[in-house]
């Protein structure tokens, strides 16, 4: 009955946003261009498709191509506002979770990180600071129609594909299936390692219906590193508690309790801003030669902010992930190569 009621808000909310598209569509709404090579990374779905080790992989990339490189992002959850280039004062709080993942593990290569609520002011302000910029990555913008880009990166979770969800509120998608049709390729993330050909050409025949005629279909997964210690002094014990904060929290979870003798997984809302009081039921729960361990995303949290030096007396680890793609990243590098190549070429 419930589900029933959902179907006429999820109308509403479908018949809203091809409007708003529409718009854009016949160039009603505007949108802009800018000089740089503009890479969307994003999703018809609300969180947990992967665009975070997507763009750290896209990154890794584009620096090892020698390009100058920007991320920019909206900073969900950040207690500033407007746009902010990320610098050494920054933390999680003030950036936001996975963009001062970024600035943290980039601020080294010179990579440039900024947050904008409304990201069409973002870029020139990248472009004022940092002119020598050549690529820029939007975080979480295939719904933000109004920077042109020059690549549109759809990404959709092999556990829960777009084309088997339905608009919210009775589904998980920001708007219709058929805004998969903006897509220049498709991602299929967070596939087993040893999904089949004939597997991978099913799927790519159902996304074949709502994209594009010739757009590519891509398939990766996840790969996880070896636990690191978030400070230095920590040790890794033979048992564990696992906690997150993240939307898709169950491939971690299987995977810690895969790999680990886990005693208990505790699981907080996406984005979750963790307290005094989080902190010390954690504290309760450590016994002898037991550590705690949780995501690289959550664990910018805590390195940072004015709960580190309580975090600091904890044995906590985290696990790093990456982005890599099914038998091998040629056809996808090949493919992003040439698309960036001939863009900047012409």
């Amino acid at each position: 009955m419930s589900q029933l009621v959902l179907w006429p808000l999820a109308g509403l909310y479908d018949g809203i946003t091809r409007f708003r598209n529409h718009l854009y569509n016949i160039g009603y709404k505007k949108t802009l261009d800018f000089t740089p090579f503009v890479v969307s990374v994003g999703n018809l779905s609300v969180g947990g498709t992967g665009k975070s080790p997507m763009i750290e992989y896209l990154t890794d990339y584009l620096l090892g191509e020698n390009y100058s490189v920007a991320i920019l992002s909206r900073g969900y959850g950040r207690k500033t506002q407007g746009v902010r280039l990320a610098t050494d004062e920054d933390s999680a709080e003030t950036l936001g979770d996975e963009p001062y993942q970024f600035y943290r593990k980039y601020q080294s290569k010179s990579v440039t990180v900024a947050v904008a609520e409304e990201r069409i002011l973002g870029v020139p302000e990248i472009m004022h600071h940092y002119p020598e910029t050549q690529v820029i990555l939007l975080d979480d913008a295939y719904q933000h129609r109004s920077i042109a880009r020059d690549l549109n990166l759809l990404l959709t979770s092999f556990d829960r594909l777009f084309y088997q969800d339905w608009v919210l509120p009775a589904g998980r998608l920001r708007e219709s299936r058929t805004g998969a049709k903006r897509a220049d390729a498709v991602i299929v993330t967070k596939c087993p390692d040893d999904l089949s050909e004939p597997a991978q050409k099913k799927i790519t025949t159902k996304i074949a219906r709502y994209t594009q005629k010739r757009t590519p279909v891509f398939f990766s997964s996840i790969r996880y590193g070896k636990p690191k210690a978030a400070f230095n002094h920590a040790e890794l014990g033979k048992k564990i508690i696992a906690f997150s904060g993240i939307a898709r929290p169950q491939p971690f979870q299987q995977y810690v309790q895969q790999h680990f003798l886990t005693e208990e997984y505790i699981t907080f809302a996406d984005h979750h801003r963790y307290t005094e009081k989080d902190i010390e039921n954690l504290q309760r729960r450590i016994s002898e030669n037991t550590c705690l361990m949780t995501t690289e995303k959550d664990m910018v949290k805590m390195i940072s902010g004015s709960l580190t030096e309580r975090w600091q007396q904890l044995p906590l680890f985290y696990i790093p992930i990456q982005t890599c793609f099914i038998l091998d990243d040629a056809a996808f590098l090949t493919w992003l190569h040439q698309s960036i190549s001939s863009a900047t070429q012409s």
